[in-house]
């Protein structure tokens, strides 16, 4: 039994370190350009991830607002319903909390409206964040390929033109190689990226979408409790 375990798990290995190889192989067969996709991919790594950590830490359910503002403002608790949003701090309830502190001040509506509009435009460009430069990266991606492509070529056709016979084949597959890996590579690296910001520009109009419509809910839900508000902040 043992020695079963032993040999699938040297097999595995045997085959993680095969796929390494080929892939490392290829990569050194690309030639220099590789190295710049290389650096667009880590970025577009590091992007990725950054965006997927920080649309988490700042969403919050629909389910949480309707618990903590909504039902505070409906029993005309607004001051439970703005420490809400201040020991929740996202855009979603720093939007929410700017039209809140006006409704406290006894504003009018109007400006209860301004202070939400003036705070979702700044609390967009932290949702959005850099997820719209992935798509720049996917593009770089594909430049740079065709470019490390082009040279491949001109390498390979230049040194055919001196060679001897018996190395033409040899230099011009050469540069064929490297032409296909940096366009491979460059096409791998590019749908990664503008897959992703793909999906980010869906979950950021999904939030931006929340927003307003909170806001416009918080909103109304102020304009029709008026009178239940005037009473418990007088």
């Amino acid at each position: 039994m043992k020695e079963e375990i032993a040999g699938e798990v040297a097999e595995a290995v045997g085959h993680c370190s095969a796929q390494v190889n080929f892939i490392s192989k290829h990569f050194c067969e690309g030639g220099i350009a590789m190295y710049f996709i290389a650096g667009i991919g880590i970025m577009a790594l590091f992007l990725i991830i950054e965006r997927f950590l920080s649309l988490r830490s700042l969403s919050i359910s629909r389910e949480s607002i309707n618990s903590g503002v909504f039902s505070a403002i409906l029993s005309g608790n607004l001051k439970s319903a703005i420490a809400f949003c201040d020991t929740n701090p996202r855009p979603l309830t720093n939007t929410l909390k700017a039209g809140l502190i006006q409704v406290l001040n006894k504003r009018p509506d109007e400006e209860v409206q301004v202070a939400m509009d003036a705070s979702v435009l700044r609390e967009i460009p932290r949702v959005e964040g850099w997820s719209s430069f992935l798509a720049v990266l996917g593009n770089m991606a594909v430049l740079v390929g065709l470019v490390g492509t082009v040279i491949g070529l001109i390498i390979s056709f230049g040194g055919i033109a001196v060679a001897d016979n018996s190395m033409k084949a040899i230099l011009l597959s050469q540069g064929i190689s490297e032409a296909l890996n940096c366009t491979a590579f460059g096409l791998m690296v590019a749908i990664i990226a503008i897959l992703f910001h793909g999906f980010f520009t869906i979950r950021i109009s999904k939030e931006t979408s929340l927003i307003l419509e909170k806001s416009m809910e918080i909103m109304n839900l102020v304009t029709s409790n008026r009178d239940k508000l005037k009473n418990t902040m007088s």
